[in-house]
């Protein structure tokens, strides 16, 4: 299928893997804010109790204490800094406050700022500020580099495993899908054949599942279509069939008695004799055309096939035609090419173009135009059949493959109505398509119809 991607599964795949993309999202950036607001509490909760241990120092006492803890300062994970109010440092290894940091004993997190004795690169760093008695500034700094490693390895690996669940939650709805979309495949073959007129296949079933449920159903309507038509069809062919009979031997006595001495010289008897063994060969034609399309029906599909040659096909009936046209003084135009074989039934295929060609001939105006075009297209070769006549109204180009339907323009020519429906089902057969057309460019001058033009698409209707 060319828009096997534009399914109700693959779209819920995508809006499923876009949700869940989503929410992974939300979930490692709410990790994330939570491993850091944390370390951050957990930084100004340390300092706090370290401000509190400064407070019971006295101003004096608190440089050395100061330089006390830092010359003990072994993982060197604290920085301190004793600044007077005009910003000068009296003691610790911060060489000058932070920038807009408040005294308030409020925790402020900085990233690479600090300006440190004895250190290059400044750190990630917790900081926070407080205002002693005597007007000096004391800044305590806590180092959260390495803790902040961890947690950014925590979130990468979390990232990572989110990725990697994505991944295999879409190729395992990806699989699942494709899974079903083979069965609609499947089940949209079949069903195209079964639309084609192959009543005898049945959707696929193989599990438990909703379309399973939905092909159970199917098949049994489908059953019972092909059990209704059956009876139909069988209840026609045999009235079609038992009445042959009788209208055979009705024909036969009629012209016997046309054939007798004594209604010779009756000239109304003769005629009204003649009528109605016009009208008894006619009602016969109908019969055995009605038994030809019942017959094309029930042959096996594609069991007598063959490679056919077009070409020679249509020079066969040009020549045959060609006699008939001369005599009805008709110009008969043909234009055939080579094209490439195809697999049919080359009896049919014969039997449904005659059709065709006999219609354009009987249609065709004394003096008119049919044109058989026979020439390769991309997809296979196309069969035209036109005439000058007075073509097929758009309304009913549809209702003339029909059996026994004639259009209102036509009535007057003799004819069953069966011709056109003997080349349809030739078509399913074949699996190819019949299109009905104007032919203007055959149109004479002071003509009332726009012509007709039968195309033969020799292709099957699933590449069209």
């Amino acid at each position: 299928m060319r828009r096997r991607w534009h399914t109700t599964t693959f779209r819920w795949l995508c809006a499923y893997t876009a949700l869940f993309g989503v929410f992974l999202t939300l979930l490692v950036g709410f990790i994330a804010w939570t491993a850091t607001t944390t370390i951050e509490r957990d930084a100004d909760t340390i300092m706090g109790w370290q401000l509190i241990y400064f407070d019971a120092i006295p101003d004096a006492d608190l440089p050395r204490v100061i330089h006390q803890r830092l010359e003990h300062e072994r993982m060197h994970v604290n920085y301190y800094g004793l600044f007077a109010a005009d910003g000068h440092r009296v003691a610790g290894d911060l060489l000058a406050p932070p920038a807009d940091l408040p005294f308030t004993r409020e925790g402020k997190t900085l990233h690479h700022t600090l300006v440190l004795r004895d250190r290059e690169v400044s750190p990630i760093a917790r900081v926070v500020g407080m205002m002693r008695p005597n007007g000096m500034h004391l800044v305590l700094a806590r180092d959260m580099t390495n803790v902040l490693s961890i947690r950014k390895d925590v979130v990468r690996a979390l990232t990572l495993g989110a990725v990697l669940a994505l991944v295999a939650a879409a190729s395992a709805g990806l699989v699942l899908g494709m899974r079903q979309i083979r069965r609609v495949r499947e089940i949209r073959r079949v069903t195209e054949c079964i639309a084609r007129g192959d009543l005898a296949r049945r959707l696929p079933v193989g599990g438990d599942d909703e379309l399973d449920m939905l092909a159970h159903l199917v098949n049994h309507m489908l059953d019972e279509v092909e059990r209704l038509m059956g009876e139909v069809k069988g209840a026609c062919d045999g009235i079609a069939h038992d009445l042959r009979t009788p209208l055979v031997h009705l024909h036969t006595l009629l012209a016997r008695v046309a054939e007798r001495e004594s209604l010779r010289g009756d000239v109304d008897g003769t005629a009204m004799l003649d009528h109605a063994r016009a009208e008894t060969g006619q009602l016969l034609e109908r019969f055995r055309a009605m038994l030809r399309i019942s017959e094309i029906g029930t042959l096996q599909r594609r069991g007598g096939f063959a490679t056919v040659d077009l070409y020679e096909l249509v020079q066969e009936l040009a020549d045959l035609y060609e006699p008939l046209a001369e005599s009805r003084e008709i110009e008969w135009r043909v234009n055939a090419e080579r094209v490439r074989e195809i697999h049919g039934d080359r009896a049919l295929l014969f039997e449904a173009f005659s059709n065709l060609i006999d219609n354009a001939l009987k249609f065709a105006p004394p003096g008119g135009i049919v044109s058989v075009t026979l020439r390769a297209t991309p997809l296979g070769p196309l069969l035209e059949v036109a005439d000058n006549g007075p073509g097929i109204p758009a309304g009913e180009r549809a209702a003339v493959l029909q059996r026994f339907y004639r259009g209102d323009g036509v009535r007057h020519i003799a004819g069953s109505g069966l011709g056109l429906s003997i080349v349809a089902a030739v078509m399913r057969v074949h699996d190819f398509t019949l299109r009905i057309d104007a032919a203007p460019e055959l149109r004479a001058a002071g003509a009332l119809g726009m012509g007709a033009r039968m195309s033969v698409e020799c292709w099957p209707r699933a590449l069209a």
